[in-house]
């Protein structure tokens, strides 16, 4: 135990000088003497991927625990096609000039309570009463995700062109445009929701042996679900407000996290898989930004390279069965 252990703070350790190299490079590269300048706007990016990468972590993983599955993401919940379908309908109603010139800390925090909403108020009448239920939770996220994509299909299709080529730039993950004044507030509520998932890390990895198993070694399943789900939510709602949808990433953190840790112990777990999502995020948006010009976003790279890393585990996944 005590050699796993070490084991676990060696690569923790690694993993943390990969981060700290990393952002210095990316934040010190090709600045031309104008340190003020350069780190007031990579300062800005830098903290945001901080803390999409630390809640992308604690989120998928906690959740993937939670139903039993590496391949689930809290997407399948509908949190990114809800977030869409806010921005789409008031992009419609409001118009894009609107919308973008009123850019206010209420809209923030209305985007964060809608998506946790939906969350509660499913979990609330789903939870409680039997352990099927998640499984049926994770069904009716996916319905609703295909309810709201459709709508905002629709409404888009018949949208203005000039206010349709406007929306697209809020229903794509970007780093770049990062409203700085959301940043404390983000890292504050982000505080709070991981803080509460660290604390129960024990009850965590009793809840990944199972759910029988956790019922016995005396863990109420359903109210935990319940209140680990809240704070998933409130997470991924934080991130998807602050930045856009980013629907890759959790899954190849938290599956690469189980891979290099080799463990189950969701402290490690969380603190491995936060320093490697802030590394695929710091070192992706240095090649964007350094090697390909901005001719690409980093959250096309992100897609590209989740999409892939998804196909490529179902089939690992089928030949281990074979």
């Amino acid at each position: 135990m005590r050699k796993l252990a070490g084991r676990s703070s060696t690569k923790i350790a690694l993993l943390l000088l990969a981060v700290i190299a990393v952002c210095f490079l990316y934040l010190t590269y090709k600045t031309y003497g104008n340190w003020s300048f350069a780190l007031a706007l990579r300062g800005k990016k830098l903290a945001a991927f901080i803390l999409v990468g630390i809640g992308s972590a604690f989120g998928t993983i906690s959740f993937q625990t939670m139903t039993q599955n590496h391949f689930l993401t809290p997407n399948i919940l509908g949190l990114d096609s809800l977030y869409v379908f806010i921005q789409t309908v008031l992009f419609f109603f409001l118009g894009g000039q609107v919308i973008l010139g009123q850019e206010s800390l209420l809209q923030f925090l209305g985007n964060i309570l809608l998506m946790m909403g939906i969350s509660i108020l499913l979990s609330k009448f789903l939870l409680g009463r039997g352990k099927n239920d998640l499984f049926l939770l994770l069904m009716i996220g996916m319905i609703l995700g295909t309810f709201f994509n459709s709508i905002s299909t629709f409404l888009q299709v018949v949208m203005d062109p000039n206010e349709y080529d406007l929306l697209q730039g809020k229903l794509f993950a970007s780093f770049g445009n990062v409203n700085s004044h959301y940043l404390l507030l983000a890292g504050l509520l982000l505080a709070v929701f991981a803080g509460y998932l660290w604390h129960q890390s024990h009850a965590l990895d009793v809840l990944h042996l199972g759910h029988d198993q956790a019922m016995n070694l005396g863990i109420e399943v359903s109210g935990f679900q319940l209140l680990v789900l809240i704070a998933v939510s409130g997470i991924v709602g934080i991130s998807t407000a602050l930045v856009g949808p980013v629907t890759f990433l959790g899954f190849i953190v938290a599956n690469m996290s189980y891979q290099l840790m080799g463990t189950y112990r969701h402290r490690e777990l969380f603190i491995g898989g936060s320093l490697l999502a802030i590394l695929l995020l710091v070192s992706g948006q240095f090649l964007v930004e350094q090697i390909f010009a901005l001719n690409t976003t980093l959250s096309i790279v992100i897609e590209f390279g989740g999409g892939v890393y998804f196909v490529g585990k179902i089939i690992s996944e089928r030949k281990q069965k074979k």
